[in-house]
């Protein structure tokens, strides 16, 4: 018999969502970005254009990051159930966002220091080729910016922030859009000013352009690098989530939340620990009863202590 029980009070810890279409979607990104980059290799060389190659390479680094969100969202698929991580793998998914997200900083990085020695030192560059291809990169990032917002919508709910209707949850996913977003910038701001260059002898503005595109690429990664590192070192949750706890506790009978601790286990999963004081002491499960009305609470853990200060026989508990 208590061994039924133990079993009807053990609860899983696996938190990992479904993201198959997102798993997919950014499967066929990196196969496309991969074509993409291997085809800006071959053309830089045969060409001899440095901007096709060196646009090339920088491609690489997304296929790169593409690899490590597909990477992420199996590891934490085929490991969901593994006892080995105390709260799941849902965290997983967030740790590849950050790995993106620094990928990303990278970028910008060699975008600012190939721009500013192109300013130095400036290139010959063959306008027709270039843009030609840099079109054909443009056409491959608004395809892989459909397959991952089109699949991208079918795991996220209600809950959307500013980031293009993606559920801010899901970070390796946005991840993944960023980087194509990045390239999409980079292909945008390089035929303006191949066109610019060609027709109208402005050379200096391709480099200026790769400067500016700089400058937004690495503000993307600084805002991902924020949320996904909040997420990583177990920050405090959303502020309504504990402020919704905490109304839903102290509104009934005389309840005081002494401590506190809500944190993310998965991109929509929070785990929440707290002990409280009370007058009326009452079974665990009374209390989680009251928070069943707060979304995405699937961890919680309570520890009920008794009030020291004597009731008021006047005004009895």
């Amino acid at each position: 018999m208590l061994i039924q029980d133990l079993d009807t009070w053990r609860h899983s810890h696996n938190f990992v969502e479904d993201r198959s279409h997102a798993e997919r979607s950014t499967t066929w990104v990196m196969l496309l970005t991969g074509v993409m980059m291997v085809v800006e290799v071959v053309a830089g060389i045969v060409l001899g254009s440095m901007a096709l190659l060196a646009d090339g390479w920088h491609m690489a680094t997304h296929v790169a990051a593409f690899g490590i969100a597909v990477f992420a969202y199996r590891y934490a698929r085929q490991h969901a159930e593994n006892p080995r991580y105390s709260f799941g793998t849902g965290k997983v998914s967030v740790l590849g966002g950050f790995a993106s997200a620094v990928a990303l900083a990278v970028v910008a990085l060699v975008m600012a220091l190939e721009s500013s020695m192109r300013m130095l030192s400036p290139h010959t560059i063959l306008f027709d080729e270039a843009i030609a291809v840099a079109v054909v990169g443009l056409a491959v990032n608004v395809v892989s910016g459909i397959l991952l917002h089109r699949h991208g919508g079918h795991d996220h709910d209600h809950d959307h922030d500013h980031d293009h209707g993606f559920a801010h949850q899901d970070h390796n996913l946005r991840a993944a859009y960023l980087h194509v977003l990045a390239d999409a910038l980079t292909s945008v701001f390089a035929i303006v000013a191949l066109i610019a260059g060609k027709f109208l002898g402005w050379t200096w503005l391709d480099p200026v352009m790769g400067l500016v595109g700089a400058v937004v690429i690495a503000r993307w990664s600084w805002q991902l690098i924020g949320d996904t590192g909040h997420v990583l070192l177990d920050g405090t949750a959303d502020a309504a989530v504990g402020g919704a706890i905490v109304r839903a506790l102290e509104c009934d009978a005389e309840n005081g939340i002494v401590d506190l601790h809500v944190w993310q286990v998965g991109s929509q999963h929070y785990a929440v620990e707290l002990s409280l004081v009370t007058s009326r002491p009452r079974a665990p499960a009374y209390y989680k009863q009251l928070l069943s009305h707060i979304p995405r609470l699937a961890h919680v853990l309570i520890e009920v202590n008794p009030s020291r200060v004597p009731t008021d026989p006047a005004h009895p508990g």
